[in-house]
Parts: C-alpha cells; sequence; structure tokens
C-alpha cells in the first residue's frame, strides 16, 4: 500500500464529474487501499479518488460509531453492531436523500473540512438521511443507510465525485468568509498538493 498525495482545491480533477468505473480487478483493489491508507494517515473519516487526483466515481469513509452531532441532534440513533469503526468503500455510488436539516446551523457541530481545503472549517445544511447504492471493489452491488454523521460523510464525499467541494454549499455568512480565507491561503490555483506522510501526531494534538 501507498500513501498518496492529496490535491488541493484549484486541481482541475476537484471540479470536474468523475468518471464511471468499469474495470473491476487487482489495481481497483490497491487503489482503494491506497485511499484508506491515505484517508488515515491524513487523520480524514473520507476521501474521494479525485482527492487523489484520480477521476473516478470512488470514495471509503472510516465511521467510528456515534459522534458529538449524533449525541446532540439524535441522540435515539442506534446503530449497528458492526458500524464501530467501520471502513468502506463505495464505487459508482448514487444517493437518495431525505430530511433536509433545518434551523440554524450550529458553527461546531454542524462544522465540515476537507482535506483538498485544509485548514477551513465552515457549517454545512446536508439532509439527515441517506440511502447509498453503488459497488463494492468486485462489482457487487451495496445498498446502505445511514443517520446523522454517516449520512454527512457520504454527501460529502458523494460531492467531490460530482465535481462540488463543500465550500460551494455554504450559507452566508459563511460563504463570504470562506471565499476570503480560500484566497488568503493561496488556494484555487492547478498544481496544489500535500503529503499526508509527513504529518505527526503533533499536527493533531488538538483534535
Amino acid at each position: 500500500m501507498a500513501i498518496l498525495p492529496i490535491t488541493v482545491l484549484g486541481e482541475p480533477v476537484l471540479h470536474t464529474v468523475a468518471d464511471q468505473v468499469t474495470e473491476f480487478d487487482a489495481d481497483l483493489e490497491k487503489f482503494v487501499a491506497d485511499m484508506v491508507e491515505t484517508m488515515d494517515a491524513a487523520h480524514g473519516v473520507g476521501l474521494a479518488a479525485p482527492q487523489v487526483g484520480v477521476g473516478k466515481q470512488v470514495f471509503v469513509w472510516r465511521y467510528e460509531g456515534v459522534a458529538d452531532y449524533d449525541e446532540e441532534f439524535f441522540p435515539d440513533l442506534e446503530l449497528p453492531e458492526d458500524a464501530e469503526k467501520r471502513v468502506g468503500v463505495i464505487i459508482n455510488p448514487r444517493l437518495v436523500l431525505s430530511d433536509l436539516r433545518q434551523g440554524e446551523l450550529d458553527e461546531d457541530l454542524d462544522a465540515e473540512g476537507c482535506l483538498s481545503i485544509p485548514g477551513i472549517y465552515y457549517p454545512v445544511r446536508r439532509y439527515n438521511d441517506v440511502v447509498l447504492e453503488g459497488q463494492d471493489v468486485t462489482g457487487a452491488p451495496v445498498r446502505l443507510d445511514a443517520r446523522g454523521w454517516l449520512a454527512r460523510i457520504w454527501q460529502h464525499e458523494f460531492d467531490h465525485l460530482q465535481g462540488v467541494l463543500f465550500t460551494e454549499r455554504l450559507e452566508e455568512p459563511y460563504l463570504s468568509q470562506a471565499k476570503a480565507e480560500i484566497e488568503e491561503a493561496g488556494y484555487g490555483r492547478p498544481g496544489l498538493v500535500w503529503d499526508p506522510s509527513t504529518l505527526t501526531e503533533d499536527d493533531f494534538e488538538d483534535d
């Protein structure tokens, strides 16, 4: 396995609809394994293929059980037994969305970040319930459902496969604030990448 460089906002592959996967082979299995290793090295909860420079309909995720978001907004959420520390992958995904988050957004609990926009976090309005359909690495059909934080992860990663980053879904005043931060950071131009293998635990001491 290998840790892959992560592309940054402005790289064309991040702003283009990804292609369908048609070959389910050993190369795909290795690529998915590399994506999981890269996600974990970056301390991410999800990673889409365009984020490592590959315009294919693939994303992976890691879900470690009930998040603070779930405890606040879905206190009665029941998780399947295999939900704890679950790593998942979906190929050629489709989403069915329902129950859009209503009311004022919480600046902490509704906040999202993105490995392709390092250091920028803002609240995003998402749907509470998701049905995720697609294929696994062998090409077999997959159908999963989620509520709460895991549903948000899937929506965020699915957006990447449509060429959409979370900052494009921001409401005001967060949209204007994010644009200013992005400009200040120097993002938004082709050729920017970063290497998760260079990170140390000290980089995450405030997690």
